[in-house]
């Protein structure tokens, strides 16, 4: 009773205290404060007076136009319908005030439009940027930048493209974000740095975005996939969604995928994501071997061509006879396009309506492994053309065979481990995967395994990755057929998709095929065992016994050895400048001399013979890059435990 007799000068107190805000709001405004706050914080108030007189003019203009046009149009209506126009006017615009005026600050609706004032004053003054970037040590103190395009508000955050200056390198400023931003004073996760390729783009130009919180600090958004009835796995699959909140695709069809992280990151989630465009287009075939041996990927039993769940050697060598299967179905396909027009073949690979022509029997085939790095270890003993190998070792020459023959041939390869690193995964198979998906994982050295040698000293280091941001990671996407093929990496927050809504997937996708009349295998209830013939995939593929290959070198001193070449040898060179490496093998210099440190090599100083005289100058011995080589090679197991 008593809240009822209040209410309606609570009402009243709303309006009066909306009408103040408003009022000190159009002030605000009219003045151009926050323009005039921003020149002086940055002691530029002489020389923008001029700009905020005339946009003062302007927005009196804009008042007494908007007053104006507003007094007429109540007018002409209070002729026309009558005085109730005018009460129903007062009534919202009371309304609206009195949501203004409430007493709670923190009402919803409301929130800061800014990062912070650093960010506010580099939004009104492009010379406190060009401080940031003096501070950061990315141009010199004489440099400045170049504004190609005024600073926009652009979804939530600030976006801006500058250009440096001369020989100054886009790809600089990308390797330093972490010190550009403290510049800026926002934490890195907030500030995107892209290099314009491209049309209108140059290895000088660089794309500023600000968020003005963490991008990914809110929760995940499920995966369109979900309301999709099927879907082609000809088009790319949606995969996630960057800082800027826009979507990224990634291509499955002539291309693989690794996808690598410590456990608990989200990488089976990420798997399924890829492979669930597939399980909706019912005229792909699935191979799934989970070697967790979970629920994870359980309902893909209802789709799947063969499916097993299992990480006992019966298993890996179960997967064995899939893999020698899938190389004659290469072959065999091979074959038959020999046989076809050009019409129907233009190129020795398939295409959308050959995939999906049931005489041809040329399916798009995935062969998904979960926990991959479980057959690659299996030190079951095979005898392959009367020599004995481990299991593990065929299974690595079968899959690098698979991932650089099967793509034009409709295979496509997704292997998730949460084991990334060097001597899990051979380098052969990893130099054939197209596409790479590294969440957090441990160190720069794990990162680089999944993403690529060198990409840490390039900006792209998952091991930097924040735990608490679940599924994030760094996507390097294999070019072709990419929505940016000029975009090396980028930082990704996969859609979210749980158990239940995979179920809902493959239960869908099992229709599909019910419907087309392409379900096969396990998924029919027909266990049939895979034809193959180990011979021919043994002369096909080759084995690891019959050549003894040498242990992998660690990087960099890989692309060390591989840029000395025969100045290696004994009678070669004595010394070589770190400033010629870091030039060669375009790394950073700081992270290069940490990483050969590690393996080894200190450098020295030392005089060397240039066209301005002789100079001493900072590199490392040859024979101590001998040393570090035959060392490795010779115990590889020892010294990667001790790089650790």
């Amino acid at each position: 009773m008593v809240g009822a007799v209040r209410s309606p000068f609570r009402f009243l107190r709303a309006v009066v205290r909306g009408f103040a805000v408003a009022v000190r709001w159009w002030r605000s405004w009219v003045r151009v404060a926050d323009y005039r706050q921003a020149a002086e914080a940055s002691e530029k108030l002489a020389d923008k007076f001029r700009d905020i007189r005339e946009l003062t003019l302007f927005r009196w203009k804009v008042t007494g136009a908007t007053g104006a046009g507003t007094g007429v149009a109540l007018s002409v209506l209070d002729l026309v319908c009558g005085h109730q126009v005018l009460w129903l006017a007062g009534g919202v615009a009371a309304a609206g005030l009195a949501v203004l005026g409430r007493r709670n600050d923190g009402s919803p609706g409301r929130k800061a439009v800014l990062a912070g004032p650093r960010a506010l004053t580099w939004t009104m003054d492009p010379q406190v940027l060009v401080d940031a970037f003096r501070d950061a040590k990315l141009i010199g103190k004489d440099e400045a930048l170049r504004l190609v395009e005024r600073t926009t508000r652009q979804g939530d955050g600030w976006a801006v493209v500058v250009d440096l200056p001369a020989t100054r390198k886009a790809t600089d400023v990308v390797k330093n974000r972490e010190a550009l931003a403290s510049a800026l004073a926002v934490d890195e996760v907030q500030l995107i740095v892209e290099r314009v390729r491209g049309r209108g783009g140059h290895a000088g130009r660089v794309a500023l975005w600000v968020a003005d919180d963490d991008p990914y600090g809110a929760a995940p958004q499920r995966t369109p996939l979900l309301s999709a009835q099927r879907w082609d796995a000809w088009r790319p699959v949606p995969f996630g969604r960057d800082a800027r909140q826009r979507q990224v695709e990634l291509p499955l069809v002539w291309t693989s995928l690794l996808v690598g992280a410590i456990p608990r990151q989200g990488k089976t989630f990420a798997a399924r994501l890829a492979v669930a465009g597939l399980v909706l287009d019912p005229h792909t075939r699935l191979y799934v071997a989970d070697f967790k041996a979970g629920k994870d990927w359980y309902a893909s039993g209802q789709v799947a061509h063969r499916f097993m769940s299992g990480d006992e050697p019966e298993h890996v060598l179960a997967l064995v006879d899939w893999l020698v299967e899938l190389v004659g179905e290469v072959q065999g396909r091979y074959r038959r396009m020999q046989a076809l027009d050009d019409e129907v073949c233009p190129e020795s690979k398939i295409t959308p309506d050959m995939s999906r022509d049931p005489r041809l029997d040329m399916p798009v085939t995935a062969i998904v492994i979960d926990e991959v790095q479980v057959p690659l270890e299996d030190r079951t003993a095979l005898e392959i053309q009367g020599k004995r190998i481990a299991a593990g070792e065929y299974v690595g020459e079968l899959l690098t065979w698979l991932a650089r023959k099967g793509p034009a041939a409709g295979i496509v390869l997704v292997l998730a481990t949460q084991r990334p690193d060097s001597r899990t995964i051979p380098s052969g198979l990893r130099a054939v995967l197209g596409s790479r998906f590294a969440l957090r994982v441990m160190d720069w050295r794990d990162s680089n395994i999944v993403l690529g040698e060198q990409m840490n000293t390039r900006g792209y280091d998952s091991s930097r990755l924040l735990a608490s941001h679940k599924g994030v990671g760094i996507l390097r996407p294999d070019g072709d057929g990419t929505s940016d093929p000029d975009v090396l990496a980028t930082t990704v927050r996969t859609y979210y998709m749980p158990n239940e809504d995979w179920r809902v997937i493959c239960r869908r996708g099992r229709a599909l095929r019910q419907a087309e009349g392409t379900l096969t295998g396990n998924a029919a209830g027909h266990a049939t065992l895979p034809v193959f013939d180990r011979a021919t995939a043994a002369r096909v593929v080759g084995t690891m016994a019959e050549r003894t290959a040498e242990p992998e070198l660690p990087e960099p001193l890989a692309s060390v050895v591989a840029y000395l070449g025969k100045d290696l040898q004994p009678g070669g060179r004595d010394f070589v400048p770190t400033a010629e490496l870091v030039a060669e093998l375009d790394a950073e210099a700081t992270a290069f001399g940490l990483q050969m440190g590690e393996l080894g090599c200190k450098p020295r100083r030392d005089r060397v013979t240039t066209e301005m005289g002789v100079r001493q100058v900072r590199g490392y011995l040859v024979a101590e890059i001998r040393e570090a080589v035959t060392r490795y090679r010779t115990h590889p197991a020892v010294d990667a435990e001790g790089d650790r």
